[in-house]
């Protein structure tokens, strides 16, 4: 079966068929989702759909896009939401450089609180990077997160970088991007990283794989990616699957 580690389904874009599409997940071998969230409102949703379904779990944090919105009630709100018993991780968090706002020194501060959240819950932190690579890394090494533990979501960055992020034995969320064309750097990378570090995501409703790029994603186009991963180390996609489930599992305290 295949654990999606990393979807959005809290977004308004699965409002009108979100329902019908969970109900095919399970036929489609799809056994398990974390729900992420990116913003107060989106966590607290995270935990509500959590509630309401055996197979989703949550990860509560706020995106570094988002990060204008906290202050310390609202972070006092999200630190409430981590002991919920179906909340598995913080995040997503970290730092995004792509648009000039929020400033970078919101963004560090407000990932720095984050990481630290999830060191006092005792929970893995679901990294998000990008065009940030190096103020991540020097952040994440200096408040240690190789004793906090996670995994950098959508990882997009070389193999040298992947091998930093190895040194702190944190997990890489692989998706759609690895079906592209143009996504060289990344499989290069994905060749390098041990398959006992993968994890398969979504980042659903973005990034769908090829043939489906532009579209919607949805886990349901989880074995594109499975298939190209499979390729890429040599084993058969079943593999793929057990591996990252297993992997899965352990990072978020999810075995039976």
């Amino acid at each position: 079966m295949i654990f999606e580690s990393h979807a959005h389904y809290d977004d308004e874009v699965f409002d009108e068929d979100r329902e019908a599409l969970f109900s095919s997940l399970q036929e489609h071998g799809i056994s398990t989702v974390v729900n992420i969230g990116a913003s107060l409102s989106g966590s607290e949703a995270t935990v509500k759909l959590a509630e309401q379904y055996p197979f989703i779990y949550g990860a509560v944090g706020v995106h570094p896009s988002e990060v204008e919105e906290l202050n310390e009630e609202n972070f006092a709100r999200l630190r409430t939401m981590c002991f919920h018993e179906k909340i598995v991780a913080v995040g997503e968090t970290g730092l995004d450089y792509h648009y000039p706002e929020p400033e970078t020194a919101l963004q560090k501060a407000w990932f720095e609180r984050q990481l630290l959240l999830a060191r006092e819950t005792e929970l893995p932190v679901i990294i998000h990077s990008r065009e940030a690579a190096k103020d991540t890394l020097d952040i994440m090494q200096s408040l240690h997160a190789e004793e906090i533990g996670g995994v950098v979501h959508c990882f997009s960055y070389t193999k040298e970088v992947a091998r930093e992020y190895l040194n702190m034995d944190f997990y890489f969320g692989i998706g759609g991007v690895i079906t592209f064309q143009n996504a060289k750097k990344l499989k290069e990378a994905v060749a390098y990283i041990p398959m006992e570090r993968i994890l398969l995501e979504t980042d659903s409703p973005y990034l769908a794989p090829e043939p489906h790029r532009g579209k919607r994603n949805s886990s349901l186009n989880l074995p594109y990616v499975v298939e190209a991963i499979a390729q890429l180390k040599g084993i058969s996609c079943e593999e793929v699957e057990r591996i990252t489930e297993e992997n899965a599992k352990r990072l978020f305290g999810l075995q039976t």
